[in-house]
């Protein structure tokens, strides 16, 4: 028997937003039927833009949820979605709200021999290189920084086509050295001229 194409819906086409019910969830993405009535799946990593385990903590069987189309294989009948919307992407985000300069607090994440990682927003880790941790030599990161620490940093660098962030606590160090020396410096020439 041959699936009659409903008059009242239009095919769907790359780029458009469609309403879609929340039929199954498995661990590795979640199955929906369209208003079109075809069923296709929005895979974990579409889910949303920060790691998630599981799509339970972004979706429910029963909901109702508005996904954009990615793509069309009409061959297979295959579907692909993305219920990540463009506006809530942490690397528009930080391209708009923290640029190369920008001071912030970050939460380190992760250790390696070479540096840390820390979150600078949700979705987005950046390096602390080991040289940038301290104003003074140290071995290993974790001299200095453990995993849960909440430190202040700059943001010195940001690759947004290798999406990675350089981050600095040194470089914050060495301003406040700098603002220090010029304040000491600006006193010594105000008690100089008095006399």
């Amino acid at each position: 028997m041959v699936e009659e194409k409903r008059s009242d819906q239009a095919p769907v086409q790359v780029g458009d937003t469609v309403e879609c019910e929340v039929e199954q969830i498995m661990p590795y993405g979640a199955f929906v039927r369209l208003s079109t009535g075809q069923r296709a799946m929005i895979h974990i990593s579409e889910l949303s833009w920060t790691r998630i385990k599981h799509p339970s903590e972004v979706v429910n069987v029963g909901d109702t949820v508005k996904v954009t189309i990615k793509g069309l294989d009409r061959e297979k009948g295959k579907i692909s979605l993305t219920y990540k919307k463009p506006e809530d992407n942490p690397w528009v985000i930080l391209k708009d709200k923290y640029p190369v300069g920008s001071v912030i607090d970050v939460k380190i994440v992760g250790m390696t021999t070479f540096g840390a990682f820390a979150q600078v927003i949700p979705g987005i880790d950046g390096l602390i290189h080991i040289s940038q941790i301290a104003d003074h030599r140290i071995d290993k990161p974790q001299d200095v920084l453990k995993i849960g620490d909440v430190v202040k940093v700059k943001i010195t660098d940001i690759d947004f086509d290798r999406h990675r962030v350089s981050l600095s606590i040194r470089a914050l160090l060495e301003d406040e050295r700098a603002m220090e020396d010029e304040a000491a410096e600006n006193q010594d020439s105000g008690s100089n001229s008095e006399n």
